[in-house]
């Protein structure tokens, strides 16, 4: 019925029209919110993209300075090593040698270290375990039996007990 009486307000009108502009109307409407929304969702995904380019940046620019920091310590590490090679070079001459090549191999690290990004160590890294997996593959192997040891012997070592045990609590019943 409503519809009827917005017919009967347009007299010019033919029948159905009215629905025909409603209808555009409504496409219209349809059409700029889809729109308004890809371009929203466009925007989104943009802003999510500079974001994650952000935090990638931050993220790479975080770990290239531990890079710098983790030479650094290591160029301190071999300068310790050094002075203890220096110490024992007088009780052990033969060990204090092994002391300095040891710190000059750690220094050498270093060094290398010091101008790396964390690509050039990841490219280096992938390199490495192209050329040379069987050593790579036994390294890891090396690493995780330790690991294994370690976390084993960890889970063995047994701590008291919170609660008295019934022994005890006879023992101190029975002499108070």
């Amino acid at each position: 019925m409503g519809d009827q009486s917005f017919e009967a307000s347009d007299p010019g009108a033919a029948p159905g029209s009215q629905k025909t502009r409603k209808s555009q109307a409504a496409d219209d409407a349809f059409s700029k919110a889809s729109d308004m929304a890809r371009d929203a969702g466009a925007r989104a995904k943009r802003a999510a993209s500079d974001t994650a380019s952000t935090m990638t940046d931050s993220v790479m620019g975080l770990l290239n300075e531990q890079i710098g920091s983790g030479a650094t310590s290591a160029g301190r590490l071999a300068d310790a090593m050094r002075v203890a090679a220096g110490d024992l070079s007088r009780e052990s001459p033969l060990l204090a040698s092994v002391v300095r090549t040891l710190a000059g191999n750690v220094d050498g690290y270093a060094e290398r270290l010091q101008n790396q990004t964390v690509e050039q160590l990841t490219k280096t890294a992938s390199d490495y375990t192209r050329k040379q997996p069987a050593l790579v593959f036994g390294l890891a192997a090396v690493a995780g039996f330790f690991a294994f040891r370690t976390f084993r012997n960890a889970q063995s070592v047994s701590s008291p007990p919170i609660q008295p045990t019934d022994q005890e609590s006879a023992g101190k019943h029975g002499h108070g």
